[in-house]
């Protein structure tokens, strides 16, 4: 999925999604924000769906009014990538949804979003820090039995981190899977039951070039896709 920067006229991608993607055995396929109900007949042609980062989604779609603190949102992207997951969810098609990708997926199970957590969650460490892509800044406890867990290896792992948005509610049939240490804010989801429906909130490709456990959830990924 895209990842816009503001720029007029332009739909932007960071290469480290699709490096991601390669590095796994995958082909990535980038699909710019369109037709709603174009969703039926691009997931025909796809074996998984990766939902980026990006903006805020707009608080309308999960039933709130905008609080002050709320960034841009493009809601032809909302839209569009909404009828993407719940067609893939739908078919059991393979999802990872990264950083604003797991809000997404959230909201198209019927859950709400957190607008801004410095706002509304108290002593909140920052979740938005000012760092390199792919440094490390928090730490997110991974629970027992989890998908998640079972990719990672690990209780504990230490993530890079850029967003002020995240879960509130959790949508229909979601669990969460790993929660930041310092605050308890949801960094992790899945949907048990399909073959491969796993949200976090941080950016596993910005670590495409490092030695980490994190390339093993595009592996999970295509793997499942594979199948």
């Amino acid at each position: 999925m895209t990842d816009e920067d503001g720029r007029p006229g332009f739909h932007v991608l960071r290469e480290d999604y699709v490096k991601s993607v390669e590095q796994a055995g995958g082909i990535a396929v980038l699909l710019p924000p369109g037709a709603p109900g174009d969703a039926r007949a691009l997931l025909d042609r796809l074996d998984g769906l990766v939902l980026s980062g990006g903006a805020d989604v707009d608080p309308a779609l999960y039933g709130q009014a905008p609080r002050p603190e709320l960034g841009r949102v493009v809601r032809e992207r909302d839209d569009f990538e909404l009828a993407l997951c719940r067609e893939a969810v739908r078919r059991d098609v393979p999802i990872l949804a990264i950083c604003r990708g797991q809000q997404v997926l959230n909201v198209a199970t019927g859950g709400t979003l957190l607008q801004d957590i410095p706002s509304v969650v108290l002593g909140a460490l920052d979740h938005d820090p000012p760092a390199e892509r792919w440094e490390a800044v928090h730490d997110v406890r991974v629970l027992q039995g989890t998908r998640l867990r079972e990719i990672l290896g690990r209780d504990l792992v230490r993530v890079n981190s850029f967003h002020h948005q995240a879960i509130e509610r959790l949508g229909k049939g979601l669990v969460a899977c790993a929660r930041s240490v310092e605050d308890d804010v949801v960094e992790g989801v899945e949907l048990p039951g399909r073959r491969f429906v796993l949200g976090v909130q941080w950016h596993p490709e910005a670590f495409w070039r490092e030695p980490t456990d994190f390339g093993g959830l595009f592996g999970a990924l295509a793997s499942a896709a594979r199948s």
